[in-house]
């Protein structure tokens, strides 16, 4: 299997497993049963989409602007050591419960209005995607293997967390399940971090 397609794969995984409004909704929804394919469908889609623009985009920019590249390296690296700390410091403070809620059923229309929102109007969103996963795909000979990694792990994981939500439920509704999965999101930001600085 290609270096730069489980590099992608496991890029995308890290930043997609941050505790975020669209897991916390996608979670939810699984547990309620609720809608559950087309909202992950439209989740993995949505991020494709900007995988695809950010490793298209940032590989023209980079011809163009030979010293973009390194900006956007120690840019996308400045911002990974922010959130791995984040996570390190919400792993020692703590981890929160997540609220299943009970209640009426929702319409789909207003499901995917609301997963729409979480995922585009998400500045974080871009970053991930756009600037940071296509920043670190010019790094390998592979772009385009890099990218169809990134896209894979956002269908694994929005798929398998949607149809999965039933079993994590009883993980998830402990502080300590949130804990670990912080602690393991921060260690893994830092160490990609650490790999841009050193290139």
């Amino acid at each position: 299997m290609s270096t730069s397609l489980i590099a992608g794969f496991v890029l995308g995984f890290s930043l997609i497993l941050a505790i975020g409004a669209q897991n916390a909704f996608v979670l939810r929804q699984g547990l309620r049963r609720e809608h559950v394919f087309p909202l992950c469908l439209t989740c993995a889609v949505s991020d494709a989409i900007l995988i695809a623009a950010g490793v298209a985009g940032f590989g023209t920019l980079a011809h163009a602007l030979p010293w973009f590249e390194t900006v956007m390296r120690y840019g996308g690296a400045i911002f990974l050591i922010w959130y791995g700390l984040r996570s390190l410091g919400s792993a020692r403070r703590g981890g929160a419960v997540m609220e299943i809620g009970e209640g009426k059923r929702v319409s789909l229309k207003s499901v995917l209005l609301t997963v729409l929102a979480f995922t585009w109007l998400n500045p974080h969103v871009y970053l991930d995607t756009v600037v940071l996963i296509g920043s670190i795909s010019a790094q390998y000979d592979d772009r385009l293997a890099f990218a169809l990694g990134a896209m894979t792990s956002s269908f694994v994981f929005f798929f398998s967390l949607g149809y999965g939500a039933g079993m994590l439920s009883p993980i998830f509704t402990r502080p300590r399940a949130w804990q670990v999965l912080d602690l393991i999101i921060g260690v893994v930001m830092l160490a990609i971090a650490a790999k841009l600085v050193l290139m």
